[in-house]
């Protein structure tokens, strides 16, 4: 059994959220993969999301490793306040290398993590330029948190997902997946049919046509779609 190194299994998590830009894929399950390799890759004892549900702000734990860290940010959104919220209501990260230190400001959140036994802590905006849909949250049982390296790679993985979840969202509201779905079968019909008609006033074979109208959609600043549908209509002869 081979053992993949740190650096392996940072590629593998960035490739598998990059395949979130691919339609048809689990929302939910991105995020759990994601709470469970930051887990994993930063040594957490614990790791959750919370996402903002909508226009209204109402904010939502979608995903963690544990009941531990479900019941940290739990306690916060209940509070109103908490650096999870902080963190998504200002956009930017929030570190607590030592929550032992952090009762001024949050004293019921400082008291809960304590409680469940985490010493340390940090928050990442899940962001797309000026837009902040929720924040990732490491928990640990030590003091310290995140490196400056690490953030930016805990940051780099959040704003990945949010590209994701951003796309999955517009898609699902605008109907834009059937659209182009259908736009893109229409196309290939197009693109079969003139392939038929250059093969048959060629005599070449279907391979042949399809460089034709290829060539001449390139050498023309055109799309291949446009050559196919002039094609057909008998518009263009190639």
């Amino acid at each position: 059994m081979v053992t993949k190194t740190r650096e392996g299994q940072l590629v593998e998590t960035f490739v598998t959220l990059a395949d979130t830009l691919v339609v048809g894929y689990d929302i939910l399950d991105l995020l759990h993969t994601l709470v469970d390799k930051c887990a994993l890759l930063f040594e957490a004892s614990a790791v959750g999301i919370i996402l903002s549900a909508g226009d209204n702000d109402e904010l939502e734990v979608v995903a963690s490793t544990n009941e531990r860290s479900r019941l940290v940010e739990i306690l916060q959104l209940r509070a109103g306040n908490g650096p999870c919220v902080e963190c998504y209501t200002t956009g930017k990260p929030v570190a607590i290398p030592d929550l032992d230190v952090v009762a001024p400001k949050w004293p019921r959140f400082r008291s809960g993590a304590l409680e469940l036994g985490f010493k340390s802590m940090h928050s990442v905006p899940l962001r797309l330029r000026q837009t902040t849909i929720g924040s990732l949250n490491l928990f640990w049982d030590r003091l310290g948190g995140l490196g400056a390296g690490d953030l930016l790679t805990v940051q780099a993985l959040a704003d990945t997902a949010t590209i994701g979840i951003l796309q999955e969202r517009a898609l699902r509201e605008s109907g834009v997946a059937r659209a182009q779905l259908q736009h893109a079968l229409n196309s290939r019909v197009l693109i079969e049919q003139a392939k038929g008609v250059v093969a048959y006033t060629h005599h070449s074979n279907m391979e042949e046509a399809f460089a034709v109208l290829r060539s001449h959609a390139r050498n023309n600043s055109l799309s291949l779609v446009e050559v196919a549908e002039s094609v057909v209509n008998r518009t263009l002869t190639l």
